[in-house]
């Protein structure tokens, strides 16, 4: 099963000139649409005097859910190609948005393309992108005797997170990359005493 994706640590910058036309790309780390119309609208007020500011995002480990905007460019000249940029690096939980300041001769569709499709690659260059693993939680409670048999389970797989409340019994939250999840709990469930719960 594949549980892991690919998207960028920070914010970085591109460029290029096309024509006397500049295209100056920035390429975000996003969570969430909300988070993408915020950056959007800050981007708009920043580059207040620009023709055009065209952007494409793609969220989701399994990068279902994604949008582009020409910003008034012919359609799918900005949008798209920029989104391509996103797909062809195999990103996600990003946002790229392309400024253009349009510089007295006009491109063409198929240089528009171009240009916006490369604009977006140069931040892309420039970024830096990190691997990231798919978890999923898994919530334990058990009874205090059994916490080092517990702890030793734990130990036996990589970077495998937790939270612990000791108070009453023991309940631990556990956050375990994906494929190594069903394993994990296979183990816990086999020692008497320790009560899995999916969350």
């Amino acid at each position: 099963m594949d549980d892991t994706y690919k998207t960028v640590i920070r914010p970085a910058e591109g460029y290029i000139n096309e024509k006397k036309s500049k295209f100056i790309s920035h390429i975000f780390p996003v969570k969430s649409s909300d988070e993408v119309k915020e950056i959007v609208e800050g981007q708009r007020k920043k580059y207040y005097d620009a023709r055009h500011v065209c952007w494409a995002y793609l969220l989701g480990w399994e990068r279902s859910e994604f949008r582009s905007n020409d910003d008034g460019e012919p359609s799918g000249t900005a949008g798209k190609p920029i989104l391509g940029q996103i797909n062809s690096a195999g990103l996600t939980d990003v946002l790229i948005t392309v400024v253009r300041y349009f510089g007295g001769t006009l491109l063409g569709t198929g240089g528009l393309i171009k240009a916006y499709k490369e604009a977006a690659a140069d931040a892309i260059v420039h970024a830096e992108i990190v691997e990231r693993t798919v978890n999923d939680t898994v919530e334990i409670t058990f009874d205090y005797t059994l916490l080092n048999e517990v702890m030793r389970v734990l130990k036996q797989f990589d970077g495998v997170r937790w939270t612990q409340d000791f108070t009453d019994s023991c309940r631990m939250g556990l956050e375990i990359r994906r494929s190594l999840a069903p394993q994990l709990t296979d183990i816990l469930t086999s020692i008497h005493g320790i009560n899995v719960v999916h969350s």
